[in-house]
């Protein structure tokens, strides 16, 4: 990324650093565990992209105030809860380079304190009184759970098509980046064209963000990435890169894909990513990432020339060409 993107996004640091202090203040409950395992979750890293977005988005259509960071916590405290679930479904003992929760505390605890972090996102959002902002938040919610049941369901499937990986991920991951600008463009009083732009982009910036996650699965640094190479496909997760390769490669080179996939182990990595390259694979879910990138990109320019706009501009390329 330019290093002028690089300036641009520093300038965010300071807000970045308010959500950090709004999602611990808006922690406190009589139950100590859960602002424990919160704390634990919400501290150990993370980019702050949504609260970001809404943030952004809000800023972008005219609302400002110090309220927006409060509010913003809601789409963090949504991701931590999948974050919570996840790593439970999947057994999980690293994220982010540290220890799962669920490895510490047990999955019982986990799973009921990743319920008070969504009680605890909708209970902020009914503070605006805003009916539509409670429509598109259930909504958000709603196709995340289905998408968490569909990434259940294709769990270790060789024969899961691109179509249907794309609505996993837009359900699972790009619908929430969706909601968090879009009830920004709702706070910000925006009409019915720039709130369905900035709805449109969080959506595709929510695919790229994922199809890079997924491409980084096959060629990230561990250090950085704080977990394994191909983790994401020990826990059955098969994703563009794959289906792409399976779908290409020769006969027997698709036999020797699905054996590894089916039984990887740290020695067979190599041979994975070399196949990977082989088919084009890795290249090719790079441009579809590019692709979804110029999409949102496109998205903006219904809307003047701002600061938050050369933000945008400049997060759509930072998460086109993050190394974690």
């Amino acid at each position: 990324m330019a290093a002028r993107g690089k300036s641009i996004l520093k300038d965010l640091e300071k807000d970045v650093a308010a959500i950090n202090g709004a999602l611990l203040a808006n922690l406190q409950t009589h139950v100590p565990l859960i602002a424990e395992v919160g704390r634990h979750i919400l501290l150990s890293g993370g980019k702050r992209i949504r609260p970001l977005l809404f943030i952004l988005s809000a800023r972008m259509c005219g609302c400002q105030g110090n309220h927006l960071t409060g509010f913003s916590t809601i789409f963090e405290y949504l991701h931590a809860a999948t974050l919570l679930h996840d790593d439970v479904i999947d057994a999980a003992s690293v994220r982010r380079g540290a220890s799962t929760a669920n490895t510490i505390w047990g999955n019982q605890a986990v799973i009921l304190v990743g319920d008070f972090l969504l009680a605890k996102a909708l209970s902020l959002a009914v503070t605006t009184n805003k009916l539509k902002i409670l429509q598109v938040l259930s909504h958000a919610t709603t196709m995340m759970a289905e998408g968490e049941i569909l990434q259940l369901l294709h769990a270790g499937n060789l024969k899961i098509t691109e179509a249907e990986y794309f609505e996993v991920i837009t359900r699972k991951t790009a619908i929430l980046m969706s909601a968090a600008c879009q009830i920004g463009a709702i706070l910000g009083g925006a009409p019915p064209g720039q709130e369905d732009a900035l709805g449109q982009m969080g959506l595709n910036l929510g695919i790229t963000f994922q199809v890079v996650d997924d491409i980084l699965d096959y060629t990230g640094d561990e250090r950085e990435l704080g977990k394994e190479i191909c983790a994401d496909l020990r826990e059955g997760r098969v994703t563009l890169p794959l289906i792409h390769a399976l779908s290409q490669a020769s006969p027997p080179d698709r036999e020797r894909l699905a054996a590894i996939a089916q039984a990887l182990t740290p020695e067979s990595a190599p041979e994975l990513r070399s196949l990977l390259d082989k088919c084009g694979s890795l290249d090719y879910a790079r441009t579809v990432a590019r692709s979804y990138t110029l999409t949102a990109q496109e998205n903006l320019k219904t809307f003047p020339p701002s600061l938050e706009k050369t933000y945008f501009s400049a997060i759509t390329e930072e998460l086109l060409a993050r190394t974690h």
